[in-house]
């Protein structure tokens, strides 16, 4: 803010909100008052849209990307009535100052930003569904001409309202069950009717703001909140980094979920941290203005003083900014021949300083079309030459690392590319970026698929993450299967709603498919010149290009989402599934309990059945009158197969029928959703929909229950374990012998998990104070009915009290009477005479307070002891573990006899003893040791009763 001032001169004040002293912004505070000096605020509250009062000038670090961007801004000051908003720009590089220039142009010429409403985003209109059929039921044609009366929605096709309605109700995930499913869809009738929690999800899961993770940037001590960084840049970082967020240098101290703990770095050079910014890249608006800004000074050269005196004119210049502009764009043509546009695309080769080459691609289009070109480029590099490229794309150009391999005419690079099999190429390409993740992960929340909150709590973002990545494995299993077992060849994308819709986010929200095609097509056609120049060194427009940094990882999983499943022992080793790692039994029957249905009307038994497909008619007893409405009205019939009957849902009879061809229906129904299928897929999905309600179950029990051989039974199980969707294993115990092999849901069998640990966890919660205040008193036998007797009691709470200095009429008046039961003084006295109790201060003498230079005093003795001078009992066993010996004071003893010494030591270290325990301790006669003790009495450093 001070350098601000000092640009705008000395009687000018750049007031920072929030980040001057108090002082300082009390001075600015009274210069506005008196109305001599203006306010200069930062972008960010701009950006934000802090009321920050009046606002005379804004100063606007960095370009802008685009036209609307510093319009809003800039339009914060100014604001009232006959004012005109006024801004200063500040350029951080040659190509930032060339897009000011632009940007100002393009905004004298009344130019705008284009605004592009996304066209029938599915899954948008998933979560509309959800949110209108959990408010009342309604038809299917209704819903259909409800969607279509939406603008976004007014070219959505009955193909896709289809398939929106079909993941909505039989889950996004058909091999994963219908446990996300929102909607109950009865096609016998046309109704769309809610399911249980439908409405909550869309309340509390809802909106089209995706969650981006940043972290809290927190100051220590104090806990201030100071802002936000990027959640990769925060799990990246290490203790001790330094980094620039404001106008201020910060250390870190620890990373924390979702927090970063710093302090202030006292100015300390600074790293900054990526950001994603306020747009993913320039507008191809403000991409034409800064194209043809060059092209306009290109041709006003090589007389520089007219295009200077142009740019000053048309873009709000000064004599510096413009004379660097003009530099710039005369240094750029010397090397390349021509000034890169959007009509001239120059592609530039040279080798760098490692002997490796770089080929940059110098087309002003924007980031979003560079990006999508950029992929296509690396796509077509990896299937020509078999070897993966390192490549970058910014707004004005693309950067790509050649190897020693790449040899090739240069200016082919344009015609690697084709229209025909573009949208191909881009598809293959985003898949592997991580953008195809992230904006999986977006739609999938949207789509109400993912919930953000769940048991009243907002869902942590690595929760997130991991369940979006489960989610697209059971959608998209191609996506992230093993590259060894599907070697080469393009992916196939599915047909299923929000992988398309995420496929279309990445092609034309993250980058511009369209654009590019017509770029490529103008290329193809000859609209457009291009030019390929081999260079020696680097052309200045490729500068910034090249340091750009991009976002590059091996995979696009970051730290903290390494995930290491630690089921797997519990489930394979038996002693452990037998012993203390085996599962809560009250667990197991919760989790029973909550995933069987609990079915209260007819549409919630139809659901049921559209999920069990097969339900035996002994299980049918509280349900009966609901299963005989659904039989009267043509949606349920009983399939009855060797003396065994089950209820059926209309839509799954001809699933039935595939699985026990020799089952009979009756009463016969008219709809069948699925008339062909093979009898191995129609028993996997019977198996699938009980195991989602069963919990651990065996083979045998499960085919009891179907009335299905156990070896089909077991052949389903293991196919569903292949795919991930059940887990076998030991996991209730059995009396006799070791826990059989069982099978149980993997969603189940994790909330069986969780409720394990939350056993265990509470088991060594801390206890309330009262609790803990109840056990100590029973613990030190104070509460009435805990008292100890005699002598034995007395040596048994001074064991528990040994070392405790209190003054010494509080022992025999509040601490013993209160433990032991009627107490009697002649105890203590007699286990003191025996010996088996020492008593004395374990202390000798004390540290007076330390000097006002922090150097500690030297030792005083202690004075006289008094009545209440602490005192403690220590049973005598334990008397050497409790005294912390101290060396011996040098500038006392060094002219002492050895025996002196010996002595003296022993007697600091073992406190008061006889005179016959010291000489058996030292090793010598009891006349040597009395000489060395009325030595030692003499000097001052004992003292003694009875020496003899």
């Amino acid at each position: 803010a001070h350098q601000l001032a000092q640009r705008l001169g000395d009687d000018k004040v750049a007031a920072h909100h929030g980040s001057l002293s108090r002082r300082t912004r009390l001075q600015a505070e009274e210069g506005l008052k008196s109305g001599a000096l203006p306010v200069v605020v930062a972008t960010a509250s701009l950006e934000l849209g802090i009321d920050v009062g009046h606002v005379d000038l804004v100063c606007h670090l960095g370009a802008p990307r685009t036209l609307a961007t510093l319009l809003q801004r800039v339009g914060r000051s100014g604001h009232w009535l006959g004012a005109i908003p006024k801004g200063i720009l500040f350029p951080l590089t040659r190509d930032d100052l060339v897009q000011c220039a632009a940007a100002i142009r393009a905004v004298r010429a009344g130019q705008l930003d284009h605004i592009t409403v996304p066209q029938h985003p599915l899954d948008i209109l998933a979560q509309q569904i959800v949110a209108t059929v959990a408010s009342g039921e309604i038809g299917e044609e209704e819903m259909w001409r409800l969607a279509r009366r939406a603008y976004p929605f007014q070219h959505l096709g009955r193909d896709d309202f289809e398939a929106v309605l079909a993941m909505l109700s039989d889950g996004v995930a058909t091999r994963r069950g219908r446990r996300s499913a929102h909607v109950h869809r009865d096609r016998v009738h046309g109704r769309l009717r809610p399911r249980r929690g439908a409405r909550l999800a869309a309340i509390i899961s809802g909106g089209a703001i995706p969650d981006n993770a940043d972290y809290d940037v927190i100051e220590d001590p104090a806990g201030t909140f100071v802002g936000k960084v990027n959640e990769d840049f925060a799990v990246e970082s290490m203790a001790g980094d330094v980094f620039l967020l404001g106008n201020r240098s910060w250390r870190i101290r620890r990373v924390e979920a979702g927090r970063m703990r710093v302090e202030d770095a006292q100015g300390a050079a600074p790293t900054i941290p990526f950001w994603l910014g306020e747009a993913p890249a320039r507008t191809p608006e403000l991409s034409a203005a800064v194209a043809e800004l060059r092209e306009q000074v290109a041709a006003r050269l090589p007389d520089v003083a007219t295009a200077a005196a142009w740019l000053m004119a048309e873009c709000g210049l000064d004599q510096d900014g413009a004379d660097q502009i003009v530099a710039y764009v005369a240094e750029t043509r010397a090397v390349l021949g021509a000034v890169p546009a959007q009509g001239t695309i120059i592609a530039e080769r040279f080798f760098d300083e490692s002997g490796g080459m770089q080929l940059v691609l110098h087309a002003p289009f924007g980031g979003r079309i560079n990006r999508a070109w950029g992929l296509a480029l690396r796509k077509r590099f990896c299937r020509t030459f078999d070897f993966e490229l390192q490549a970058a794309a910014t707004d004005d150009g693309i950067v790509i690392s050649l190897g020693e391999q790449h040899s090739f005419p240069l200016e082919s690079v344009f015609a690697m590319v084709r229209s025909a099999a573009l949208e191909e190429d881009l598809v293959q390409a985003a898949l592997a970026a991580p953008m195809f993740g992230t904006r999986w992960r977006w739609n999938a929340t949207r789509a109400l698929a993912l919930l953000r909150h769940s048991g009243g709590r907002r869902v942590p973002m690595p929760i997130q993450r991991m369940r979006a990545e489960d989610l697209l494995a059971a959608v998209f299993p191609a996506q992230l299967a093993c590259g060894d077992n599907h070697p080469g060849g393009p992916i196939d994308l599915p047909d299923h709603p929000l992988v398309q819709e995420t496929i279309a986010n990445c092609l034309h929200e993250a980058m511009d498919v369209d654009g590019l095609r017509a770029i490529i097509e103008a290329i193809e056609q000859g609209r457009v010149r291009t030019l390929a120049i081999d260079t020696a060194a680097p052309s200045p427009m490729s500068h910034e290009i090249l340091n750009a940094n991009p976002y590059a990882f091996l995979d696009d999983a970051p730290l903290e989402e390494r995930r290491a499943r630690a089921v797997s022992l519990r489930r394979i080793d038996p002693e452990l599934a037998g012993g203390i790692g085996a599962l809560d039994e009250a667990a197991i029957d919760e989790v029973r309990a909550q995933a069987w249905p609990d079915v209260r009307d007819a549409d919630e038994l139809h659901d049921l059945l559209l999920s069990l497909v097969v339900l035996p008619t002994h299980l049918l007893a509280s349900w009966a009158e609901l299963s005989a409405q659904l039989i009267r009205d043509g949606r349920a019939t009983y399939a009855r197969c060797e003396g065994r009957a089950a209820l059926v849902a209309a839509e799954r009879a001809g699933l039935v029928h595939a699985a026990l061809p020799e089952a009979t229906l009756a009463p016969p129904v008219a709809f069948r959703d699925i008339a062909s299928c093979e009898p191995e897929d129609a028993v996997r999905r019977i198996v699938q929909g009980w195991m989602e309600c069963l919990g651990p179950v065996t083979v045998s029990g499960l085919a009891a229950l179907l009335g299905v051989a156990e070896n089909t039974v077991e052949a389903a199980l293991s196919r569903l374990e292949s795919e991930g969707i059940v887990l076998r294993g030991r996991f209730t115990r059995v009396d006799a012998g070791l826990p059989t092999i069982e099978w149980c849901d993997r969603r189940l069998l994790a909330r069986i998990h969780r409720l394990t640990i939350g056993r265990l966890r509470r088991e060594i919660e801390p206890v309330s104070p009262a609790d803990f205040i109840r056990f100590l008193l029973r613990w030190q036998h104070v509460h009435p009915g805990t008292q100890l007797h005699g002598r034995d009691g007395v040596a048994q709470v001074i064991g528990q009290l040994q070392g405790l200095e209190l003054p010494a009429p509080a022992w025999e008046r509040d601490i013993l009477p209160a433990r032991v039961n009627l107490y009697n003084p002649a105890d203590l006295e007699q286990l003191c005479l025996a010996g088996e109790v020492a008593w004395g201060r374990l202390r000798l003498a004390v540290a007076d307070e330390p000097d006002d230079d922090g150097t500690p005093a030297p030792r005083r003795r202690r004075a006289a002891p008094t009545r209440a001078a602490p005192l403690a009992f220590v049973l005598r066993e334990a008397l050497p573990a409790l005294l912390e010996p101290e060396p011996p004071e040098v500038d006392l003893l060094h002219d002492l006899s050895v025996g002196a010494r010996e002595v003296f030591v022993y007697l600091q270290q073992h406190g008061a003893a006889f005179l016959s325990d010291i000489a058996r301790a030292t090793g010598r006669l009891p006349v040597q040791t009395e000489a060395a003790l009325w030595e030692l009495v003499a000097r001052g450093l004992v003292t003694g009763d009875g020496i003899a």
